[in-house]
């Protein structure tokens, strides 16, 4: 398991735009599992949408890629920059909501170089929420 504060090491991302809560299962170049607990005061349920508060699809998509990035970082690439290059295949199966712990289901489909392709899908309570194909390039940091 890795905790918050351990994420917040390796992304740059901060509240309110850190969406992964922590790191379940990690198999370095191979796979991550990560958890977000969805809560109502998530600053977007002000405005997404009043009345009926539905997380953005392109925020669950978001949370995947920042669990695959915690995995690139633990797969020997800490210290790099990751930047989405596409995203295919998307699919939202049902909405998120307040009250929801969304788990993260995230596969490295292949690793050239500097390029990762993942797979990743979204549950809750063990049904399919969203899906998506990503693929990312990790870069050195700019000083």
């Amino acid at each position: 398991m890795i905790p918050v504060t351990e994420i917040m090491k390796l992304l740059p991302h901060r509240y309110p735009f850190l969406l992964v809560d922590k790191i379940v299962d990690l198999k370095p170049g191979e796979s991550a599992i990560g958890l977000k607990n969805v809560t109502i005061n998530e600053p977007f349920f002000q405005g997404h949408f009043p009345g009926q508060p539905i997380m953005p699809g392109v925020l669950v998509i978001e949370a995947m890629a920042q669990v695959a990035g915690v995995m690139a970082f633990k797969s020997g690439m800490e210290g790099k920059s990751v930047y989405f290059m596409s995203i295919d295949n998307v699919k939202f199966r049902r909405p998120i909501v307040p009250g929801d712990q969304l788990m993260m289901d995230i596969k490295v489909l292949k690793q050239r170089g500097n390029v990762w392709r993942f797979s990743g899908s979204a549950t809750v309570d063990g049904k399919l929420v969203s899906e998506a194909e990503f693929t990312a390039m990790l870069t050195d940091k700019e000083i």
